[in-house]
């Protein structure tokens, strides 16, 4: 089980790697469109757009490496109070009955989200029109990759239930 977490980690770290990047790219975007129009008096038809897009695909798929690292909001003043044993209850009750719950959801509307889009061939409304189900298919890859790393936490809360247990 341990190897599973551990690879659920790799997964996470690695794509958070690779996504991280983005940044560089959509501040390029901005840049060349300021530029533009300063320098041409005309802003780009499309950078607004496919910069919106992809700091969302940016937000949404670091998500998972963020709970990898615990960059997410969690309430540890009153969890560190607890011994180690109750830690562990805490937080596979809190992942199990809250967060994996919502996750499903997610990844299930996401899924119909994406499916309406690409079926309708949905595009933006700018003055180009760009293809949307990309980014709406990014929702649902984001929510596997949470719900990845959320088992890699439950497994880890087990381990440590059981080694407080014997």
């Amino acid at each position: 089980m341990n190897a599973i977490a551990r690879a659920i980690d790799a997964l996470n770290e690695g794509f958070g790697r690779l996504i991280a990047p983005l940044l560089a790219v959509i501040t390029i975007i901005v840049i060349y469109d300021i530029a533009m129009r300063f320098l041409a008096g005309r802003p780009s038809d499309w950078a607004f757009d496919i910069t919106k897009m992809l700091f969302g695909a940016h937000f949404m798929l670091m998500a998972a490496y963020a709970l990898r690292h615990h960059a997410h909001v969690e309430v540890d003043v009153l969890k560190r109070l607890l011994s180690r044993r109750k830690q562990a209850v805490l937080e596979l009750l809190g992942y199990l009955v809250f967060f994996v719950p919502f996750i499903w959801l997610m990844i299930t509307f996401g899924w119909a989200f994406f499916e309406r889009s690409f079926s309708r061939g949905e595009t933006t409304y700018g003055m180009v029109s760009l293809p949307v189900y990309p980014i709406k298919g990014v929702i649902m890859v984001a929510a596997v990759l949470i719900l990845l790393q959320a088992t890699a936490i439950v497994i880890r809360a087990t381990q440590q239930l059981r080694e407080e247990t014997v």
